[in-house]
């Protein structure tokens, strides 16, 4: 029998009444999802928020790499997923792919002991523990510049993976030398922070031509961008922050200054009702964030009250255990 989302949500609230369960969502979901959410966020917001929950089960809507933070921090807790869907950008980088990078600067010279990566938290439970195990932290957009300047007290060279977008658009803030493996020609010797070459398929979509076009056809209008935007991009704009960031800069303007947003559309719709434009000629949509519909959440909640959960997120031992570490060194800062 097909519902309607009005039916749905009817169905999603008794379940959730009857069950010991928190419904997390986050920012980058689709309206009906994300607001049936009892806590929403950005990933690493959403993984804190949920360990302080008291609930046996977190139903997460999101990516797959969110529902293993949870789980890393809240070991505890059953998290079970919708969609188990999986992030592009966490696709590009793997446990073997991060070996070949740490090769790749041990055949430039740099040692194994003088390198420190860190890891953007868009990356597998898998990744996040062959950081901690080298010695390394996880980083959210928000705080990847904190993160760095304490990685640099160390003296290593940083292996910054798997957003090489943020990992540049950082390292010019800063005023430091980066490379992005592959791409460059350098010498990773002479750069302080070495990127794996990795990118989000939306942040991708915005161009010159589009900051371009807003100019001239609102003059006066801010671009505001998120770090995993291209670095061109990021230099051309107004403000550059992580989601919170940009959600929190576009609340405080005049209601009557126009403002073109390069992030993620579903974010973007729900800023501010006038003068909000989504910075792109095509819907910059995040298809994987957009697989999981009501009728998932109603599914996931009614197999937990049948006693036969779907979509269960299992971390083996080992990988918990390295996984918590890089996240709470960051956790720590």
């Amino acid at each position: 029998m097909k519902y309607t989302n009005e039916e749905l949500r009817e169905k999603i609230d008794e379940l959730k009444a009857k069950l010991s369960v928190t419904v997390v969502a986050h920012f980058y979901q689709r309206d009906e999802v994300f607001e049936i959410g009892d806590i929403t966020g950005d990933s690493l917001e959403l993984a804190m928020k949920t360990k302080a929950d008291d609930a046996d089960f977190v139903l997460f809507c999101g990516v797959g790499f969110m529902g293993e933070s949870v789980k890393v921090l809240s070991p505890e807790k059953r998290v079970v997923m919708p969609k188990i869907a999986c992030c592009s950008m966490a696709r590009m980088i793997d446990s073997l792919y991060f070996d070949d990078s740490v090769k790749f600067l041990n055949d430039n010279g740099i040692a194994s002991e003088n390198i420190l990566p860190i890891t953007y938290i868009n990356s597998n439970a898998e990744v996040k523990a062959k950081v901690g195990e080298m010695g390394g932290m996880v980083c959210t957009s928000s705080n990847a510049k904190k993160i760095i300047t304490k990685a640099l007290g160390e003296g290593k060279k940083i292996l910054f993976i798997p957003d090489r977008c943020l990992g540049q658009n950082i390292a010019n803030q800063m005023g430091l030398e980066s490379m992005v493996i592959g791409l460059d020609k350098r010498d990773p010797k002479e750069c302080d922070i070495i990127c794996y070459d990795g990118f989000c398929s939306v942040h991708q979509l915005f161009t010159l031509d589009d900051i371009e076009f807003y100019r001239k056809k609102y003059p006066g209008i801010l671009i505001a961008t998120h770090p995993e935007c291209d670095p061109a991009i990021c230099d051309a704009s107004d403000f550059v922050g992580s989601t919170s960031q940009l959600i929190n800069y576009i609340k405080e303007l005049p209601k009557e200054q126009k403002v073109a947003v390069g992030t993620e559309f579903n974010l973007v719709n729900r800023l501010r009702s006038e003068n909000t434009y989504v910075l792109s000629s095509t819907k910059p949509e995040c298809p994987t964030m957009n697989e999981t519909t009501l009728e998932d959440v109603y599914l996931t909640l009614k197999a937990i009250d049948d006693g036969e959960p779907v979509n269960e997120i299992f971390i083996d031992e080992k990988t918990a255990k390295w996984a918590k570490v890089a996240l709470e060194r960051m956790l720590d800062l």
